[in-house]
């Protein structure tokens, strides 16, 4: 199984009055881990989106174990959880400096043209990215 690693330097702007990092940024994050993962695996979601090709979230699940502070390094590991030629599962886990796990969590999608959100099989339009995908997968 690949795994991709970001660092992410916690921005004052992404914290609420305590300085803690407001939930919502984490889904942010998650989309730079799964951007990088996609990057390092020799792929890219904007050559995707040049052929009218999009990858919408159709589910997302998170789990907040440990908050991270303004100030601190954001830790992102993002994984091929699952993946079938069709659907394709992310696996997240953000890690704080110290190692502790801040927050697990999951997201799934699919592709889909974007003129009509009709969707399309991935290992068909992309054979290589499939190919990557099966050899990444957990």
């Amino acid at each position: 199984m690949y795994i991709s690693k970001k660092e992410i330097e916690v921005r004052y702007a992404e914290t609420d009055q305590m300085g803690i990092v407001y939930h919502a940024n984490y889904l942010i994050w998650m989309e730079l881990g799964r951007t990088a993962l996609i990057q390092e695996m020799g792929f890219s979601y904007a050559d995707m989106e040049k052929d009218g090709i999009i990858s919408p979230v159709i589910d997302i699940a998170v789990s907040y174990k440990k908050s991270l502070h303004y100030g601190e390094t954001a830790i992102v590991y993002t994984w091929v959880e699952a993946y079938n030629g069709f659907k394709t599962t992310y696996g997240y886990e953000i890690k704080t400096p110290d190692n502790e796990t801040a927050l697990t969590g999951t997201s799934s999608h699919i592709c889909v043209k974007k003129e009509n959100f009709k969707p399309i099989q991935f290992r068909k339009y992309y054979p290589e990215w499939h190919k990557a995908y099966e050899e990444a997968k957990k």
